[in-house]
């Protein structure tokens, strides 16, 4: 699978899950962390891991395995590491403490209009 491929699975299984306000970042030329950051929030704790849980799931399916993962027990926020991939996910509050969507601001947003199926 290529970065975006793999990107757009996450994109579309945090969808499927009913994520909020999901983003896709292209990151390629501004850090060697990853090609992508997709960035998603939840509702609750529950909700967090439901959608890590999914998320981890479609790309394991698809041959892709995290190769780390974060955060699961602190409840407000999960990070998935697939290499060229990096899932954020978080609660509100945690969205808004880090705001990565400044922090990486020089990044290029994806437009993900063909690819949601929720505003």
């Amino acid at each position: 699978m290529t970065p975006m491929e793999t990107a757009l699975s996450c994109v579309k299984a945090l969808d499927a899950k009913k994520g909020q306000d999901i983003k896709l970042l292209e990151t390629r030329e501004l850090t060697t962390l990853a090609d992508y950051f997709v960035i998603c929030s939840a509702t609750s704790t529950t909700q967090i891991k439901a959608l890590a849980d999914e998320c981890e799931r479609v790309l394991k399916e698809l041959g892709e395995p995290p190769h780390h993962i974060e955060g699961h027990r602190g409840g407000t926020w999960v990070l998935l590491d697939f290499s060229c991939v990096v899932v954020h996910i978080f609660n509100d509050e945690a969205r808004k403490f880090y705001d990565l969507e400044h922090l990486w601001s020089d990044a290029l947003p994806v437009d993900l209009g063909e690819v949601l199926t929720q505003p």
